[in-house]
């Protein structure tokens, strides 16, 4: 390793003095450093345990891009996409690089997929090993070979530690992402919550890859026996991860994906599912994942005395989550890509019963219900109850999205139409009513249904057309009535399904309107006319 250059390269952002730097250490020394400075601890088999305190993930108010002339007309500006001014950020980026000084360094040189044949080379840099060790898991490592060579294309600064003062620096509060696209740095500060360093690498993937009409997903993939791939996209906790860790199938992607003209291929290596209430008997391969060496869990609980895991208890928050090297699920593709999709599959959690457990759909109707990215919410009120609130995340990561969601929604049509993959809408929320009155669809109902559609089970099915979004309900899955399967059978009082799909129209219609003048007018409707 040339350690001059590479110290150079540091030096280039301001990062002087540092008290000592380990770079690219492995799986093993980063626990080694992590249990030493007393970051974490060692669970049962082997997981490293750490806590973020109650940060999870930020508000859109902390996350910005740098406004530049090279990259700003680019930019969807909104209340998702906020502007900084480069010059506050050139003076944070000072303070930050001072903030190190007299510090140990954790450098990680890592590389995402960009396709099949491309990579895009990362260097994260952390004040701490765990997250150094989150990054190493997260994506492939720079091997021996390619580390005299290696030239970041994007540098990630991540200090946990460091408190930003609004008044000063032009942040909304102490914490902050900031992406400058022109300098390709990334700022963390203010919080340990590791899906911040994903994240705002996925975010620099969505504006890069559609310039090179390469479609960037949030999803899961896998494929069976005869290399059928099949795509699962939803917003996070549509069960994505659960239903594509099946041990009939092998896993390609779990997390961020790249679709470009020859197939899809996985962005990263890394996982970060849910992991509260996680359970053996149902999601058996994410739960091995949680007892393993490599693995990270961020705010589990845990029993001191024997150092065994309590993933019912969400004593720290709800959002428990497991970070583990996509190498722990037996069955995974380690060159991690795929042909093209032959089913893809739109998850929705329906807390309002509305929706169908399983419906085919169009390409118009699945470019409606991808630019949509519904799912729902149980909100608590004053009352101390719980009530369904609909929630829609354009494309299904809109606060990763710095270009226009109609960008990528067109993009993902242009996708779908060239695959003749197979469409489909899967509801893994509520049927027979909402939330309070109805039932949660079992994981073992939906994994019949993707079960009975990837093997073509439902090809000549008998469909039942729904008349609030002319959705085509199959009613011949295993395991399930045609009473289970359509909402207005399935619920037992007629009018009231009635007046709670009218309602879920509205929210469509009323999110949906905000991109009137920027897509094609025949999506903006709940029940656009898809021939």
């Amino acid at each position: 390793m040339r350690i001059l250059q590479k110290l150079s390269q540091l030096t280039s952002l301001g990062l002087r003095d540092p008290n000592r730097i380990y770079w690219q250490l492995n799986t093993p020394q980063l626990y080694e450093e992590a249990v030493q400075r007393h970051e974490g601890y060692v669970a049962h088999l082997g997981p490293l345990v750490v806590r973020t305190g109650n940060q999870t993930s930020l508000s859109y108010d902390d996350r910005f891009i740098v406004a530049e002339p090279p990259t700003q007309a680019d930019i969807s500006w909104s209340e998702i996409n906020r502007p900084f001014d480069s010059r506050r950020f050139d003076e944070l980026l000072a303070r930050v690089a001072s903030y190190f000084r007299a510090k140990d360094v954790f450098v990680q040189d890592v590389f995402a997929h960009v396709d099949q044949t491309d990579k895009l080379a990362l260097r994260v840099v952390t004040e701490t090993a765990w997250h150094n060790l989150f990054t190493r898991g997260a994506y492939l490592p720079a091997d021996l070979t390619e580390l005299d060579e290696f030239r970041p294309d994007y540098t990630v600064l991540h200090a946990p530690g460091f408190r930003a003062v609004p008044r000063r620096d032009g942040t909304n509060s102490d914490v902050f992402v900031i992406i400058h696209l022109a300098k390709q740095v990334i700022l963390i500060g203010g919080t340990s919550y590791a899906g911040e360093i994903q994240k705002a690498i996925f975010s620099v993937m969505n504006y890069l890859l559609p310039k090179r009409n390469i479609l960037s997903l949030e999803g899961s993939a896998n494929k069976g026996s005869r290399n059928d791939v099949a795509l699962f996209l939803g917003m996070d906790g549509s069960g994505k991860s659960s239903l594509a860790t099946d041990p009939d199938r092998h896993l390609i992607a779990d997390g961020e994906i790249a679709w470009s003209h020859e197939g899809i291929v996985s962005i990263g290596r890394g996982g970060y599912a849910h992991v509260l209430g996680l359970s053996p008997d149902k999601q058996p391969a994410i739960y091995e994942t949680t007892r393993r060496f490599g693995t990270i869990l961020e705010n589990v609980a845990i029993n001191v005395s024997d150092r065994r895991l309590d993933l019912e208890n969400d004593v720290f928050t709800e959002n428990t989550r497991a970070a583990y090297p996509l190498t722990h699920i037996d069955g995974y593709v380690r060159e991690a890509i795929g042909a093209h999709p032959d089913h893809i599959i739109l998850l929705a959690k329906d807390a309002f019963g509305v929706l169908p457990p399983l419906a085919r759909l169009s390409a118009a109707q699945a470019h409606y219900f991808f630019l949509s990215g519904y799912s729902s919410q149980l909100m608590p009120t004053r009352h101390k109850t719980l009530e369904p609130m609909a929630v829609f995340s354009a494309c299904y990561g809109a606060p990763f999205m710095p270009l226009h969601p109609g960008q990528y929604a067109e993009l993902f049509l242009e996708r779908v139409r060239r695959s003749s993959a197979q469409l489909w809408l899967v509801n893994t929320g509520w049927i027979g009513g909402a939330y309070d009155r109805g039932r949660r669809i079992t994981l073992r109902d939906s994994r019949s249904i993707i079960n009975a559609i990837l093997s073509d089970q439902l090809k000549d099915s008998d469909t039942v057309t729904e008349p609030f979004f002319k959705l085509d309900i199959p009613i011949a899955v295993p395991g399930m009535t045609e009473d289970q399967l359509v909402p207005a059978k399935a619920w037992p009082d007629t009018a009231a399904y009635e007046a709670q799909a009218r309602e879920l129209v509205r929210d469509f219609d009323q999110n949906l309107a905000q991109y009137r003048d920027d897509v094609d007018p025949a999506v903006l409707t709940s029940q656009p006319d898809l021939g």
